[in-house]
């Protein structure tokens, strides 16, 4: 057993857990934030993505006490139904969901992509990697290839984005 802190939406606790529990379910199990899903356990599906100090990770795949002292965004801390992100907003504009399961990951995974392209970072279809990342539709959609959805709505998904960004899909 070990001792860590996590700030999880904000709020700050100490948590008592095994050290072999995942921060997916630390998140799930003990502190009852069940909007991060666990798809395929084994970080191939990108259901359990989440934002720690600003970066996108899948919760499956690392321990929570590797995270003490961390900052953690799940989707109910990007927004809830009476106060949503401009994702979740664009994504029930968009219809960027279907079946509903992958969307909390696929928000999560949108929100840093774009953060991820704004701070300039390229990724393997990035041109000129000499010059800022643009937000196209290659670009966003390269980024969000860990993020699978089984009902198909990519399109949907990167037509939200490009609102949220104020590009063209």
């Amino acid at each position: 057993m070990h001792t860590l802190n996590l700030t999880v939406n904000g709020e700050n606790h100490e948590l008592n857990l095994d050290t072999r529990t995942t921060l997916l379910d630390t998140l799930r199990e003990h502190l009852q934030l069940t909007g991060t899903k666990k798809g395929c356990d084994h970080g191939q599906c990108g259901a359990c993505t989440v934002i720690v100090n600003g970066e996108r990770i899948n919760s499956c795949l690392t321990f929570a006490v590797m995270h003490d002292g961390d900052e953690v965004t799940t989707i109910e801390g990007l927004g809830m139904p009476d106060n949503l992100h401009p994702m979740q907003e664009a994504f029930v504009k968009h219809d960027g969901y279907q079946c509903g399961y992958c969307t909390p990951g696929q928000i999560c995974s949108a929100v840093a992509v774009l953060d991820e392209i704004t701070k300039g970072l390229p990724s393997h279809v990035t041109e000129d990697i000499t010059q800022a990342a643009a937000p196209t539709n290659m670009e966003m959609r390269e980024r969000m290839s860990g993020n699978i959805c089984r009902c198909g709505a990519y399109s949907n998904i990167a037509e939200a984005m490009s609102e949220v960004v104020g590009g063209a899909a």
